[in-house]
């Protein structure tokens, strides 16, 4: 296995191993993808990536980290995304699209604007969260979500991978990670519920797993299931490595096909011993102990070997990564017909 070898996750071809990261770009209007993000994604996969995902895309409004978060909760959004999963596909990469809530951290201006609690001049919303725990200073104060809000978030989340599907994505993910709503269930630091909801591993976990098999029950067979989780808090008393093993596990059982594993986000100030490839040993453990395939994220720039490498800051700086990589390891990745004059 290399980092240029095909690969087939259920009846999904990727040409080679690496993964254009969900990277929000805070430039939609009204959850509609605009020309920006046909570019964006575009020119990933005329880059050479074998997989391209969106942003993380809400599936709901409240859902949207910011007003500028690309969507899927509305039937409209699913003309906007079409034309940008076609062109993905033609340029020979699988289109794929991370399905997201916010939670608590709902609301907040792009990062370039503060990235915190948005005015109510300025269209400002309330979030919802397991409980109502702020993230921290400068964010909205989240309102603790109902039971039956909690099955509306699930039915959202199956409504909005049907919206995808129509739109023309080959790969769904659930986002379960960076502190965002379905995270914020998992740790104990932001989830206090005393209902079944809450406090066990088993009603922690329990929205995740009926997400998971609502998409399915929804998802063509044929087609990957992805989840993104964070495989640890960075802290004390929070989510952490063994319970993601097991999660992982649990998830492999609804139909998820790979584990994406990232880390952090749930608590502000966590400290995060940063440094080239620190998150991989994650992807090593789960895949080894849950017996299900990952994906490696986390300052990854040098080729190297994972089920699926997960690339986002390095594909920021040179969308054509993916062909300078193909040089370095003597694989020839064949260019666009009108880039072909260059090589």
């Amino acid at each position: 296995m290399n980092l240029f070898s095909s690969t087939r996750i259920r009846e999904v071809e990727l040409k080679n191993r690496i993964v254009v990261s969900p990277m929000c770009e805070y430039s939609a209007v009204d959850g509609h993808p605009q020309t920006w993000h046909l570019v964006h994604l575009g020119s990933r996969a005329v880059g050479g990536a074998g997989l391209v995902f969106t942003e993380a895309t809400g599936v709901e409004a409240r859902g949207r980290i910011s007003p500028g978060d690309t969507g899927i909760y509305l039937d409209a959004h699913v003309d906007s995304w079409t034309p940008i999963a076609r062109f993905v596909r033609e340029h020979g990469a699988a289109p794929g699209m991370q399905l997201a809530h916010a939670g608590r951290k709902a609301s907040t201006t792009a990062p370039w604007l503060g990235g915190k609690a948005l005015l109510p001049k300025d269209g400002a919303w309330e979030p919802v969260a397991p409980s109502a725990i702020r993230f921290d200073d400068g964010y909205p104060m989240p309102r603790e979500i109902t039971r039956a809000e909690i099955d509306d978030v699930v039915d959202s989340f199956a409504k909005a991978a049907e919206r995808a599907l129509a739109a023309g994505f080959e790969v769904v993910e659930i986002h379960s990670a960076h502190g965002y709503l379905l995270h914020e269930f998992l740790s104990p630091l932001s989830n206090q519920r005393s209902d079944e909801y809450g406090g066990s591993f088993e009603n922690r976990t329990r929205i995740v797993r009926r997400v998971a098999e609502a998409i399915r029950k929804v998802w063509p067979e044929r087609l990957p299931l992805f989840c993104r989780i964070s495989a640890t808090d960075w802290k004390e008393g929070g989510w952490d490595l063994p319970q993601s093993v097991e999660l992982a596990r649990q998830l492999k059982n609804a139909g998820v096909d790979l584990i994406d594993c990232s880390s952090g986000g749930l608590v502000p100030n966590a400290k995060i011993p940063v440094g080239p490839s620190y998150q991989v040993p994650f992807a090593t453990a789960i895949r080894k102990e849950a017996g299900i395939a990952t994906g490696a994220i986390g300052m990854i720039t040098e080729p190297g070997q994972a089920d699926l490498v997960f690339l986002a800051r390095e594909l920021l700086r040179d969308p054509y990564w993916p062909r300078r990589a193909a040089v370095q390891l003597g694989f020839t990745v064949k260019p666009p017909v009108q880039y072909e004059r260059a090589w």
